[in-house]
């Protein structure tokens, strides 16, 4: 088991290593190594990294859209949970602390996008931002890739999703608010808690919950379709506030609502539960068993259509709380339909439009 500590303003406790590492490394204290400020706050390194490929496509039956983009890989917000975690592993690097500070940039994608979306045979859907890593991250405010991107695809009006819990999504509201006055996008803001203090444990360097709501507020006001989503839901930890999350997301203007179960895939069942040996001792054993009631038996179950929700008496229990309280506050209708014919292809480098 990796050592684990409690670290300022980072969410994982320890550094394991990832599953696909040929070596395997065990930290023994001799009594002569002492904890230094630099290892109590590991800082935050970015990697400028050439992408071949700006849109990923996927055929999961039980996710909503065909196709993503992610301008970063690794994410500095933090969140213990983040289920985008085990892809750090593929770069031998570690699910924990390293996912959240060492974060790759894709410093072409811009580029990579406005290729692919000239090509003849493109047909446009709904495009998701935001699937696997936040992209309004805190490297976003110098690197500016994802409203590189917004720009492109503003340009060409093609339809857009985004899932967000930054505050600096605010900063692009000019090219929102375009998209929205021809349908062409829909917001969600992810929201776990109202609780101050456990999210700063949860999500160190996302933005608090009082001001998503204040962001999810702004984005209603400026015209933009907007839901909550609820993710994730942990059980004894955040699943009693369900119905105050999704007030308070109505009062601020959301429209509609998801949510997602706590999903543990591959390393991240070990860094949850160092996450809850750490923060939430007392805790610890009373969530984990309930989660492995909502995935039969296991600590997760990847089955398709229940890998969000779980199953089972407490899974079917949250599924009904949720659906009375959208009921009652008037978020149980579906996300608009994006428009898809206004698309046209951006023009190759160097040509104007002729209209």
């Amino acid at each position: 088991m990796a050592a684990t500590r409690r670290i300022k303003g980072r969410g994982a406790v320890s550094n394991p290593q990832g599953r696909f590492e040929a070596w395997t490394r065990t930290a023994e204290d001799d009594g002569w190594w002492r904890e230094s400020a630099d290892e109590e706050a590991p800082a935050t390194c970015i990697h400028s990294e050439v992408t071949a490929n700006a849109i990923t496509y996927n055929d999961s039956p039980d996710i909503p859209f065909d196709r993503s983009l992610n301008p970063y890989q690794g994410c500095e917000h933090g969140c213990i949970y983040c289920y985008a975690r085990p892809s750090h592993a593929y770069r031998d690097l570690s699910p924990g602390l390293d996912f959240e500070t060492q974060i790759y940039a894709k410093i072409n994608i811009a580029e990579r996008l406005r290729q692919e979306l000239s090509r003849p045979g493109y047909r446009p859907a709904p495009l998701c931002l935001g699937a696997n890593t936040d992209p309004w991250q805190p490297a976003e405010r110098r690197l500016r890739l994802t409203r590189q991107v917004l720009e492109i695809l503003a340009e060409c009006r093609h339809p857009i999703t985004l899932v967000t819990k930054s505050s600096l999504v605010e900063r692009d509201l000019d090219l929102l608010t375009d998209l929205a006055r021809d349908g062409l996008v829909h917001a969600a803001i992810s929201l776990s808690t109202l609780d101050a203090v456990l999210a700063r444990r949860l999500e160190p360097r996302a933005a608090s919950p009082q001001r998503r709501l204040g962001t999810l507020d702004r984005l209603v006001a400026a015209g933009i379709p907007c839901s909550v989503l609820v993710a994730p839901v942990i059980p004894q930890l955040t699943d009693g506030e369900l119905e105050k999350v999704l007030a308070a997301a109505a009062q601020a203007g959301a429209r509609s609502a998801g949510y997602v179960l706590l999903r543990l895939p591959h390393e991240i069942k070990q860094l949850f539960a160092d996450w809850l040996a750490t923060h939430e001792p007392l805790r610890a054993a009373h969530v984990m068993s309930l989660l492995r009631q909502m995935h039969a038996g296991r600590d997760y179950d990847a089955s398709f259509f229940s890998r969000q929700t779980g199953r089972g008496v407490h899974a079917e229990m949250i599924a009904q709380r949720f659906q009375v309280a959208c009921r009652r506050l008037g978020l149980d209708g579906e996300p608009p339909a994006l428009r898809c014919e206004l698309f046209r292809p951006p023009p190759p480098p160097g040509q104007l439009r002729l209209f």
